[in-house]
Order: C-alpha cells, then sequence, then structure tokens
C-alpha cells in the first residue's frame, strides 16, 4: 500500500514549493499523521535552518522534529559521491525514511529544488530517491518565459527520464504558466501519451516572485530603525528618489520599496503620509543609504504615530544598494502567510484536487483530527459558494481575516463601515482589502439605508418602535448586518469581536428569528484538540435550560456534528455517572437524556455522565462499562451556561486547542458570534462554518 509521494523538479524557481504545499493541504485532511522528508537541503547559510521544512511543520502543525525531516546537505551529497560511496547515500536515505514510515500514515517527500545553482548530479539524486523507495512522482516544471512548445518538451523529457528508471508517474504539471492554460494542459496529456497522468497548468503570481522587507533587510545586511511589525510587506517595485517629494510621489507604484540617500528627511516623512492617504500608493518600506540617519526629531516624530512600513539603514551607496535589491529572490518562511494562502488558492483552482487524492491516497483513516476537519470545512465551503456579512470594519482581526479569506477564494464578504474607516483598519493590520472582491457598505449611506429602516418598522411596530426610532436602529452596525442577511442581500453574519453577545443575538431574535419547530436558540464550539474535533454546547447563550432544553440542544448539537462530518455520540454531562448520583441537577441530566433518547432514538447519547468517563476509554469502561458512548463522546452538552463557558475557556487556554465558535443553532438563517478574545484563525473559521451553515443541505 502506498504510503508517499514524492515531488520532483529538474530546475531551480520552478515554483514546486507551492505544490508540495497544496499537496501537503490535501494529505492532512485526509490522514491521522502525516510526515514530511526532505532528503536533500541545501547548505545552511550563517546556520539557518532549511526554511522549506520549517514552513511545513509550522504551517501545518506536523508532529515531526526538525531534525527527523532531512539527512543531508547538497555539499554532503556531493563529497560522498566524488569519494564513490553513492551506496551510503541512498542506504541512509532509505533508512530515515523507512523510520518515518513507521510512524505515519502518510509522508509527503520533496526532492531539492536546485536552488540557487543546481547539478546533474543533483537531479540523479532526485531520480533515486523514488526509484528506492518505490514511490510514485508528481513532476513541476516552470514555463516562465518558454513557449508551450517548450515547456510541453521539457516536461516531457523529465518524464521519460523518470519512467526509464521505472518511477510511477502521477501528474505533471506546468507552474508558472501564462496564455492559454486549458490548451497547455492538453498540450501536455497529448504529449506524454499516458491517460493515467494527471495534467495541470498553475498560472504565474507576480506576487509570489516579489520579495519582503524582511529578506531585503537580510541581503543587504540592514539594521532595522522603524516599522519591525512590518517586516512582512511585500515588494512589487523599487525606486530611488532621486525627485523632489511631490514629483516623486507621482512615479511611485502600489507596494514600492523607496531607496533614498539617509538625509532625504523629506521623502520618508512623505512615503509615511502616503501609506495614511487612501488615495496614495502604498509604500512598501524605504532604505536609507550612506549611513545617514534623518535627525533625532523626525525619528522621534515616527515614534509617536503609527508607521506602517519599515525603515532600515544600510552604509552602502544608493546605486550599489538598488542593485543589491533588484537581485533578491523571494523564498517561503512560515511567517509568509499571505503567500501561502495565495499557492493554496492557486493549486485547489488549478488542479482536479478529487482527482489527485485518488491517486495518492489508498487508504481512509477512523476518526476526525483538527487538519481533516478544517480541510472538509474548505472544501464544503467552496462546494456552494455563500456570502457573510461582517459589521465589526474597525476591528483590526476582522479585517484581517476578510484580506486571508478574499485570498482564499471560499466566500464572499461585505464589511460595513466607510471606506476610510475600514481601509484604515486593513492599514493598521498590515493587510490590503482588494476593494473589487471583498464589499464595503456604509450602512447610513447605503441605498439599503431606507428600505431596511421601513421594513424593520414594519416588522417591530407592534412592539411600539416608531418609524424614527426604526431608522436609528438600523444604522447600527449590528442592525443593519442582520436585515442584509433577512433581506438575502447576504447568506449570514459573523460579528461579537467588539461588540457583545446580546448585541449581536438580539438583532436575530428580533428579524431573523427561528426555525419552525425550534423551541430554543442554542450554541456549539467546534473545538480542535491536539488528536480529535469535539463539539461543545451550549456554552455562549442559555444560562440554566430546564430539562426539555437541554435535551433539545443535545439533539440540535448532534445533528450540527454531522453535518460537519462529526459522528455524533452524545455525552450529558453532570458531576456523577449513571445513577449514583442524586440531586436536583443530576436529575434535570437524567429528565433530558430520557427526552432525547424518545425523540431520536437513532442518536447514541449517554447522561449523566462525568467529563473524565465520557472522553476517556479507560474510566469509561471502568464506570460504564455497557455504554456506546463512554470514553468515545465526540458531543458533550454541559448542564449550564456557567459551567459550559468555563470549561471550553479552560480547555482552550490549557491544551491550545482552537475553539471554533460559537455557532448559533435554531435560527432561520445563519447568525454567530465571536468571542471579544477571539483570534484571526477564530474569526476565519467562524466565517467559513457560517458559510457552510447558509448552504442549501
Amino acid at each position: 500500500m502506498n504510503k508517499a509521494v514524492f515531488v520532483a523538479t529538474s530546475h531551480a524557481r520552478s515554483g514546486k514549493t507551492a505544490v508540495s504545499l497544496g499537496l501537503m493541504n490535501i494529505l492532512v485532511g485526509m490522514a491521522r499523521k502525516v510526515g514530511y522528508f526532505r532528503p536533500v537541503i541545501s547548505d545552511p547559510v550563517n546556520g539557518a535552518r532549511d526554511e522549506h521544512i520549517e514552513t511545513m511543520l509550522s504551517y501545518f502543525n506536523l508532529d515531526q522534529q526538525y531534525e527527523d525531516a532531512f539527512v543531508f546537505t547538497r555539499s554532503q551529497i556531493e563529497r560522498l559521491t566524488n569519494q564513490g560511496k553513492q551506496d551510503v547515500v541512498i542506504s541512509r536515505i532509505i533508512a530515515q525514511y523507512k523510520a518515518l514510515e513507521e510512524r505515519y500514515d502518510y509522508i509527503l517527500v520533496d526532492g531539492s529544488d536546485f536552488y540557487p545553482e543546481g547539478s546533474i548530479l543533483e537531479f540523479e539524486v532526485n531520480l533515486e530517491i523514488p526509484r528506492n523507495l518505490g514511490l510514485p512522482t508528481i513532476l513541476v516544471e516552470a514555463q516562465n518565459d518558454l513557449t508551450d512548445e517548450e515547456t510541453v518538451t521539457n516536461l516531457c523529457l523529465v518524464y521519460k527520464q523518470f519512467r526509464e528508471k521505472d518511477v510511477e508517474v502521477l501528474a505533471a504539471i506546468a507552474n508558472k504558466a501564462s496564455g492559454d492554460l486549458k490548451k497547455l494542459r492538453d498540450d501536455i496529456s497529448l504529449a506524454l501519451e499516458n491517460d493515467n497522468v494527471l495534467t495541470a497548468a498553475i498560472p504565474a503570481n507576480h506576487r509570489l516572485d516579489c520579495p519582503t522587507m524582511d529578506e531585503i533587510r537580510s541581503a543587504l545586511g540592514a539594521r532595522v530603525l522603524l516599522g519591525h511589525d512590518y517586516l512582512g510587506n511585500v515588494v512589487e517595485d523599487s525606486q530611488v528618489g532621486a525627485m523632489q517629494a511631490p514629483n516623486f510621489l507621482k512615479t511611485v507604484h502600489n507596494n514600492t520599496l523607496i531607496i533614498v540617500p539617509g538625509d532625504r528627511s523629506e521623502i520618508l516623512m512623505a512615503a509615511a503620509l502616503a501609506n495614511h492617504s487612501p488615495s496614495c500608493p502604498n509604500i512598501s518600506g524605504v532604505v536609507l543609504t550612506a549611513g545617514l540617519l534623518p535627525d533625532r526629531e523626525i525619528i522621534r516624530l515616527f515614534d509617536s504615530n503609527m508607521l506602517t512600513m519599515p525603515v532600515l539603514s544600510v552604509q552602502g551607496n544608493t546605486f550599489d544598494t538598488a542593485v543589491t535589491v533588484s537581485r533578491v529572490n523571494s523564498r517561503i518562511y512560515p511567517t509568509s502567510i499571505d503567500k501561502i494562502e495565495t499557492m493554496l488558492r492557486a493549486f485547489r483552482e488549478s488542479i482536479d484536487t478529487e482527482a489527485l487524492e485518488k491517486k495518492i491516497i489508498t487508504f481512509k483513516t477512523d476518526g476526525m483530527t483538527p487538519k481533516m476537519f478544517l480541510y472538509n470545512l474548505y472544501k464544503m465551503a467552496k462546494a456552494q459558494r455563500r456570502h457573510i456579512v461582517l459589521p465589526e470594519g474597525d476591528d483590526e482581526r476582522i479585517v484581517t481575516a476578510a484580506a486571508r479569506l478574499s485570498n482564499m477564494d471560499l466566500v464572499d464578504l461585505t464589511i460595513l463601515g466607510t471606506r476610510e474607516m475600514v481601509l484604515e483598519t486593513a492599514m493598521r493590520a498590515g493587510v490590503e482589502i482588494d476593494t473589487e472582491k471583498i464589499n464595503i457598505i456604509d450602512p447610513v449611506n447605503s441605498p439599503y439605508y431606507e428600505d431596511f429602516a421601513k421594513t424593520f418598522y414594519e416588522l417591530r411596530k407592534n412592539k411600539g418602535i416608531t418609524e424614527e426610532a426604526a431608522h436609528d436602529t438600523v444604522a447600527d452596525v449590528s442592525y443593519f448586518g442582520t436585515m442584509m442577511v433577512y433581506k438575502g442581500l447576504a447568506d449570514g453574519m459573523v460579528s461579537g469581536a467588539t461588540h457583545t453577545t446580546a448585541h449581536t443575538i438580539l438583532p436575530a431574535f428580533q428579524i431573523i428569528k427561528t426555525k419552525k419547530g425550534v423551541s430554543i436558540v442554542s450554541s456549539v464550539f467546534f473545538m480542535c484538540l491536539p488528536d480529535r474535533v469535539a463539539v461543545f454546547g451550549d456554552c455562549a447563550v442559555n444560562p440554566n435550560p430546564d430539562a426539555a432544553q437541554l435535551a433539545e440542544i443535545a439533539i440540535s448539537s448532534a445533528d450540527t456534528a454531522r453535518a460537519f462530518g462529526i459522528e455524533p455520540k452524545v455525552a450529558l454531562l453532570s458531576y456523577s455517572s449513571g445513577t449514583s448520583g442524586k440531586g436536583a441537577d443530576v436529575d434535570t441530566v437524567r429528565e433530558a437524556t430520557a427526552i432525547a433518547r424518545e425523540r431520536r432514538p437513532d442518536l447514541l447519547l449517554e447522561g449523566p455522565i462525568q467529563y473524565d468517563a465520557a472522553v476517556d476509554m479507560k474510566v469509561g469502561r471502568s464506570k460504564m462499562p455497557d455504554s456506546k458512548v463512554a470514553g468515545q463522546a465526540s458531543v458533550l452538552i454541559f448542564p449550564d451556561l456557567n459551567t459550559g463557558n468555563n470549561t471550553y475557556k479552560a480547555v482552550q487556554r490549557e491544551t491550545g486547542a482552537l475553539a471554533i465558535g460559537p455557532m448559533l443553532q435554531g435560527l432561520n438563517k445563519p447568525v454567530n458570534d465571536l468571542s471579544r478574545g477571539c483570534t484571526v484563525d477564530a474569526i476565519l473559521n467562524t466565517i467559513i462554518i457560517t458559510a457552510i451553515q447558509a448552504q442549501d443541505k
């Protein structure tokens, strides 16, 4: 049974990293334990670790030590080969691979990338690794400036060389392609004369080749004077500041690096001001040359104001600095989140991932890991694209999550707030909002405002609201966003990063209301624990549910779990297990369990049961040996809000678990509340969950 796949190229800067990232994203969604193996790495510079390994281990949170992910550096390979010890090279690589094979369900094996200069020897090693390990291979070649014909010829040549070594080729991919991608893909298929080989063409993306300010800092050996937090800014162009500031700014494009002698304070000030104006191009950073520094008062001025770009200082002259900058090549690092997500999106859009999944995975694992869960979420969201409104356009976490989602291309988004406020928030957060992809609406000045006010008045006039009060109410972003969902202008809403839970869900109760047959709105958190995903409810809405309400929460939570790919085994929690406990609280849980079983005999339910008995197999067998839920509960229902809220937060903080939610259950259309302490990842995933809730089931 195949447990690994090899990714190979024959040239430097092929974009192989993008394919490896895309493959790993598939693998962590399908296998419980995934390993990464890069047998040959480039020689470390100043003791730095291999950025490919670091990125894979960090971004996908792989349970693996850095030292286990490689065997040789390139110079070690060359030395051993020159000594006639090729067998030693392959033997040690096989031994390390076999050690990893025992520990992991599946392994992504990455060939070397020929950077900065490859060799025939390196290519031969990349041939021998999959041949000796018996690994199916995916070939990646960049088109760059080649014609379609030249690209096809290169791929075919490499394909024949691998097949001559009896290496099975699963896919042949042309990366960094231009022109008619479908034609290029079809030409590759025709030339290979093998229908079993999956072919694809991934389009070129100029931004992926653009270095960050941190890469430029490293290449220049520069000192960071200001703006350490913005070293991740991408540089698409560089300009030497040789003109007066007003004229110079007219020549600057978006994401430009300015190179200027250190005594040109007016250029520095103009660049900083430009970054605070939505009408001016965004400046990625400034490099001050010749060892000259601005006046101390200028530096102090920047220290007292928000600076959204780094300012670097170098000793070299302006010309030499500009030449060095022009030669900087971008690499992918663990911190390159924007680039990684852009690559993953391009991979998904360019490759038949379902066909690829069938080729690389020949088994299915039991259970649901956090990575599997998140992978499935992204697939579900992509299957039926939905539109989500985000009322809190003044929160940096919200606009950051929106920018990342826009890059992932999974949902459509509207952010509420003035255009100036949203763009300024994005600038503070160090992200870009693509206004062609993300809609920005100012509630009061929108064309929907009057209609929303009229509709709200009609809905609530029996509750004593006046027309004037209706206008004031829908001016509130939470009410305006809820009205967008009610009117079908958005499919769902996510709020609560800065607003209270009541401020988020009260408009939903008043406008959207509950589903037919639902007597109580409740909530769940998806708790992404280290080795599994559990559903916790209710941890956000109902303080003291009675037995009937608790039963309905349990049933709703079970249905939610199943809808998101988690097999529900429901534990109704209490301070005792089975029939041993007495008292009003445990009696309520016992009654709730009986009600839920009567209403839904198809569900596996247990209660009352203690938390340890619900999740620990040994304890569960000891306390409730005949239970089909004890020790393996996937849905945990807490008896009251005090217990549920404290437990989910304790588990989150003590285990490092990602808590996604709360997700509200029972509304006609999805509106979900965020914790005010939420992270960007939590916001992003809650938006995706909301989009899935809004899909037609």
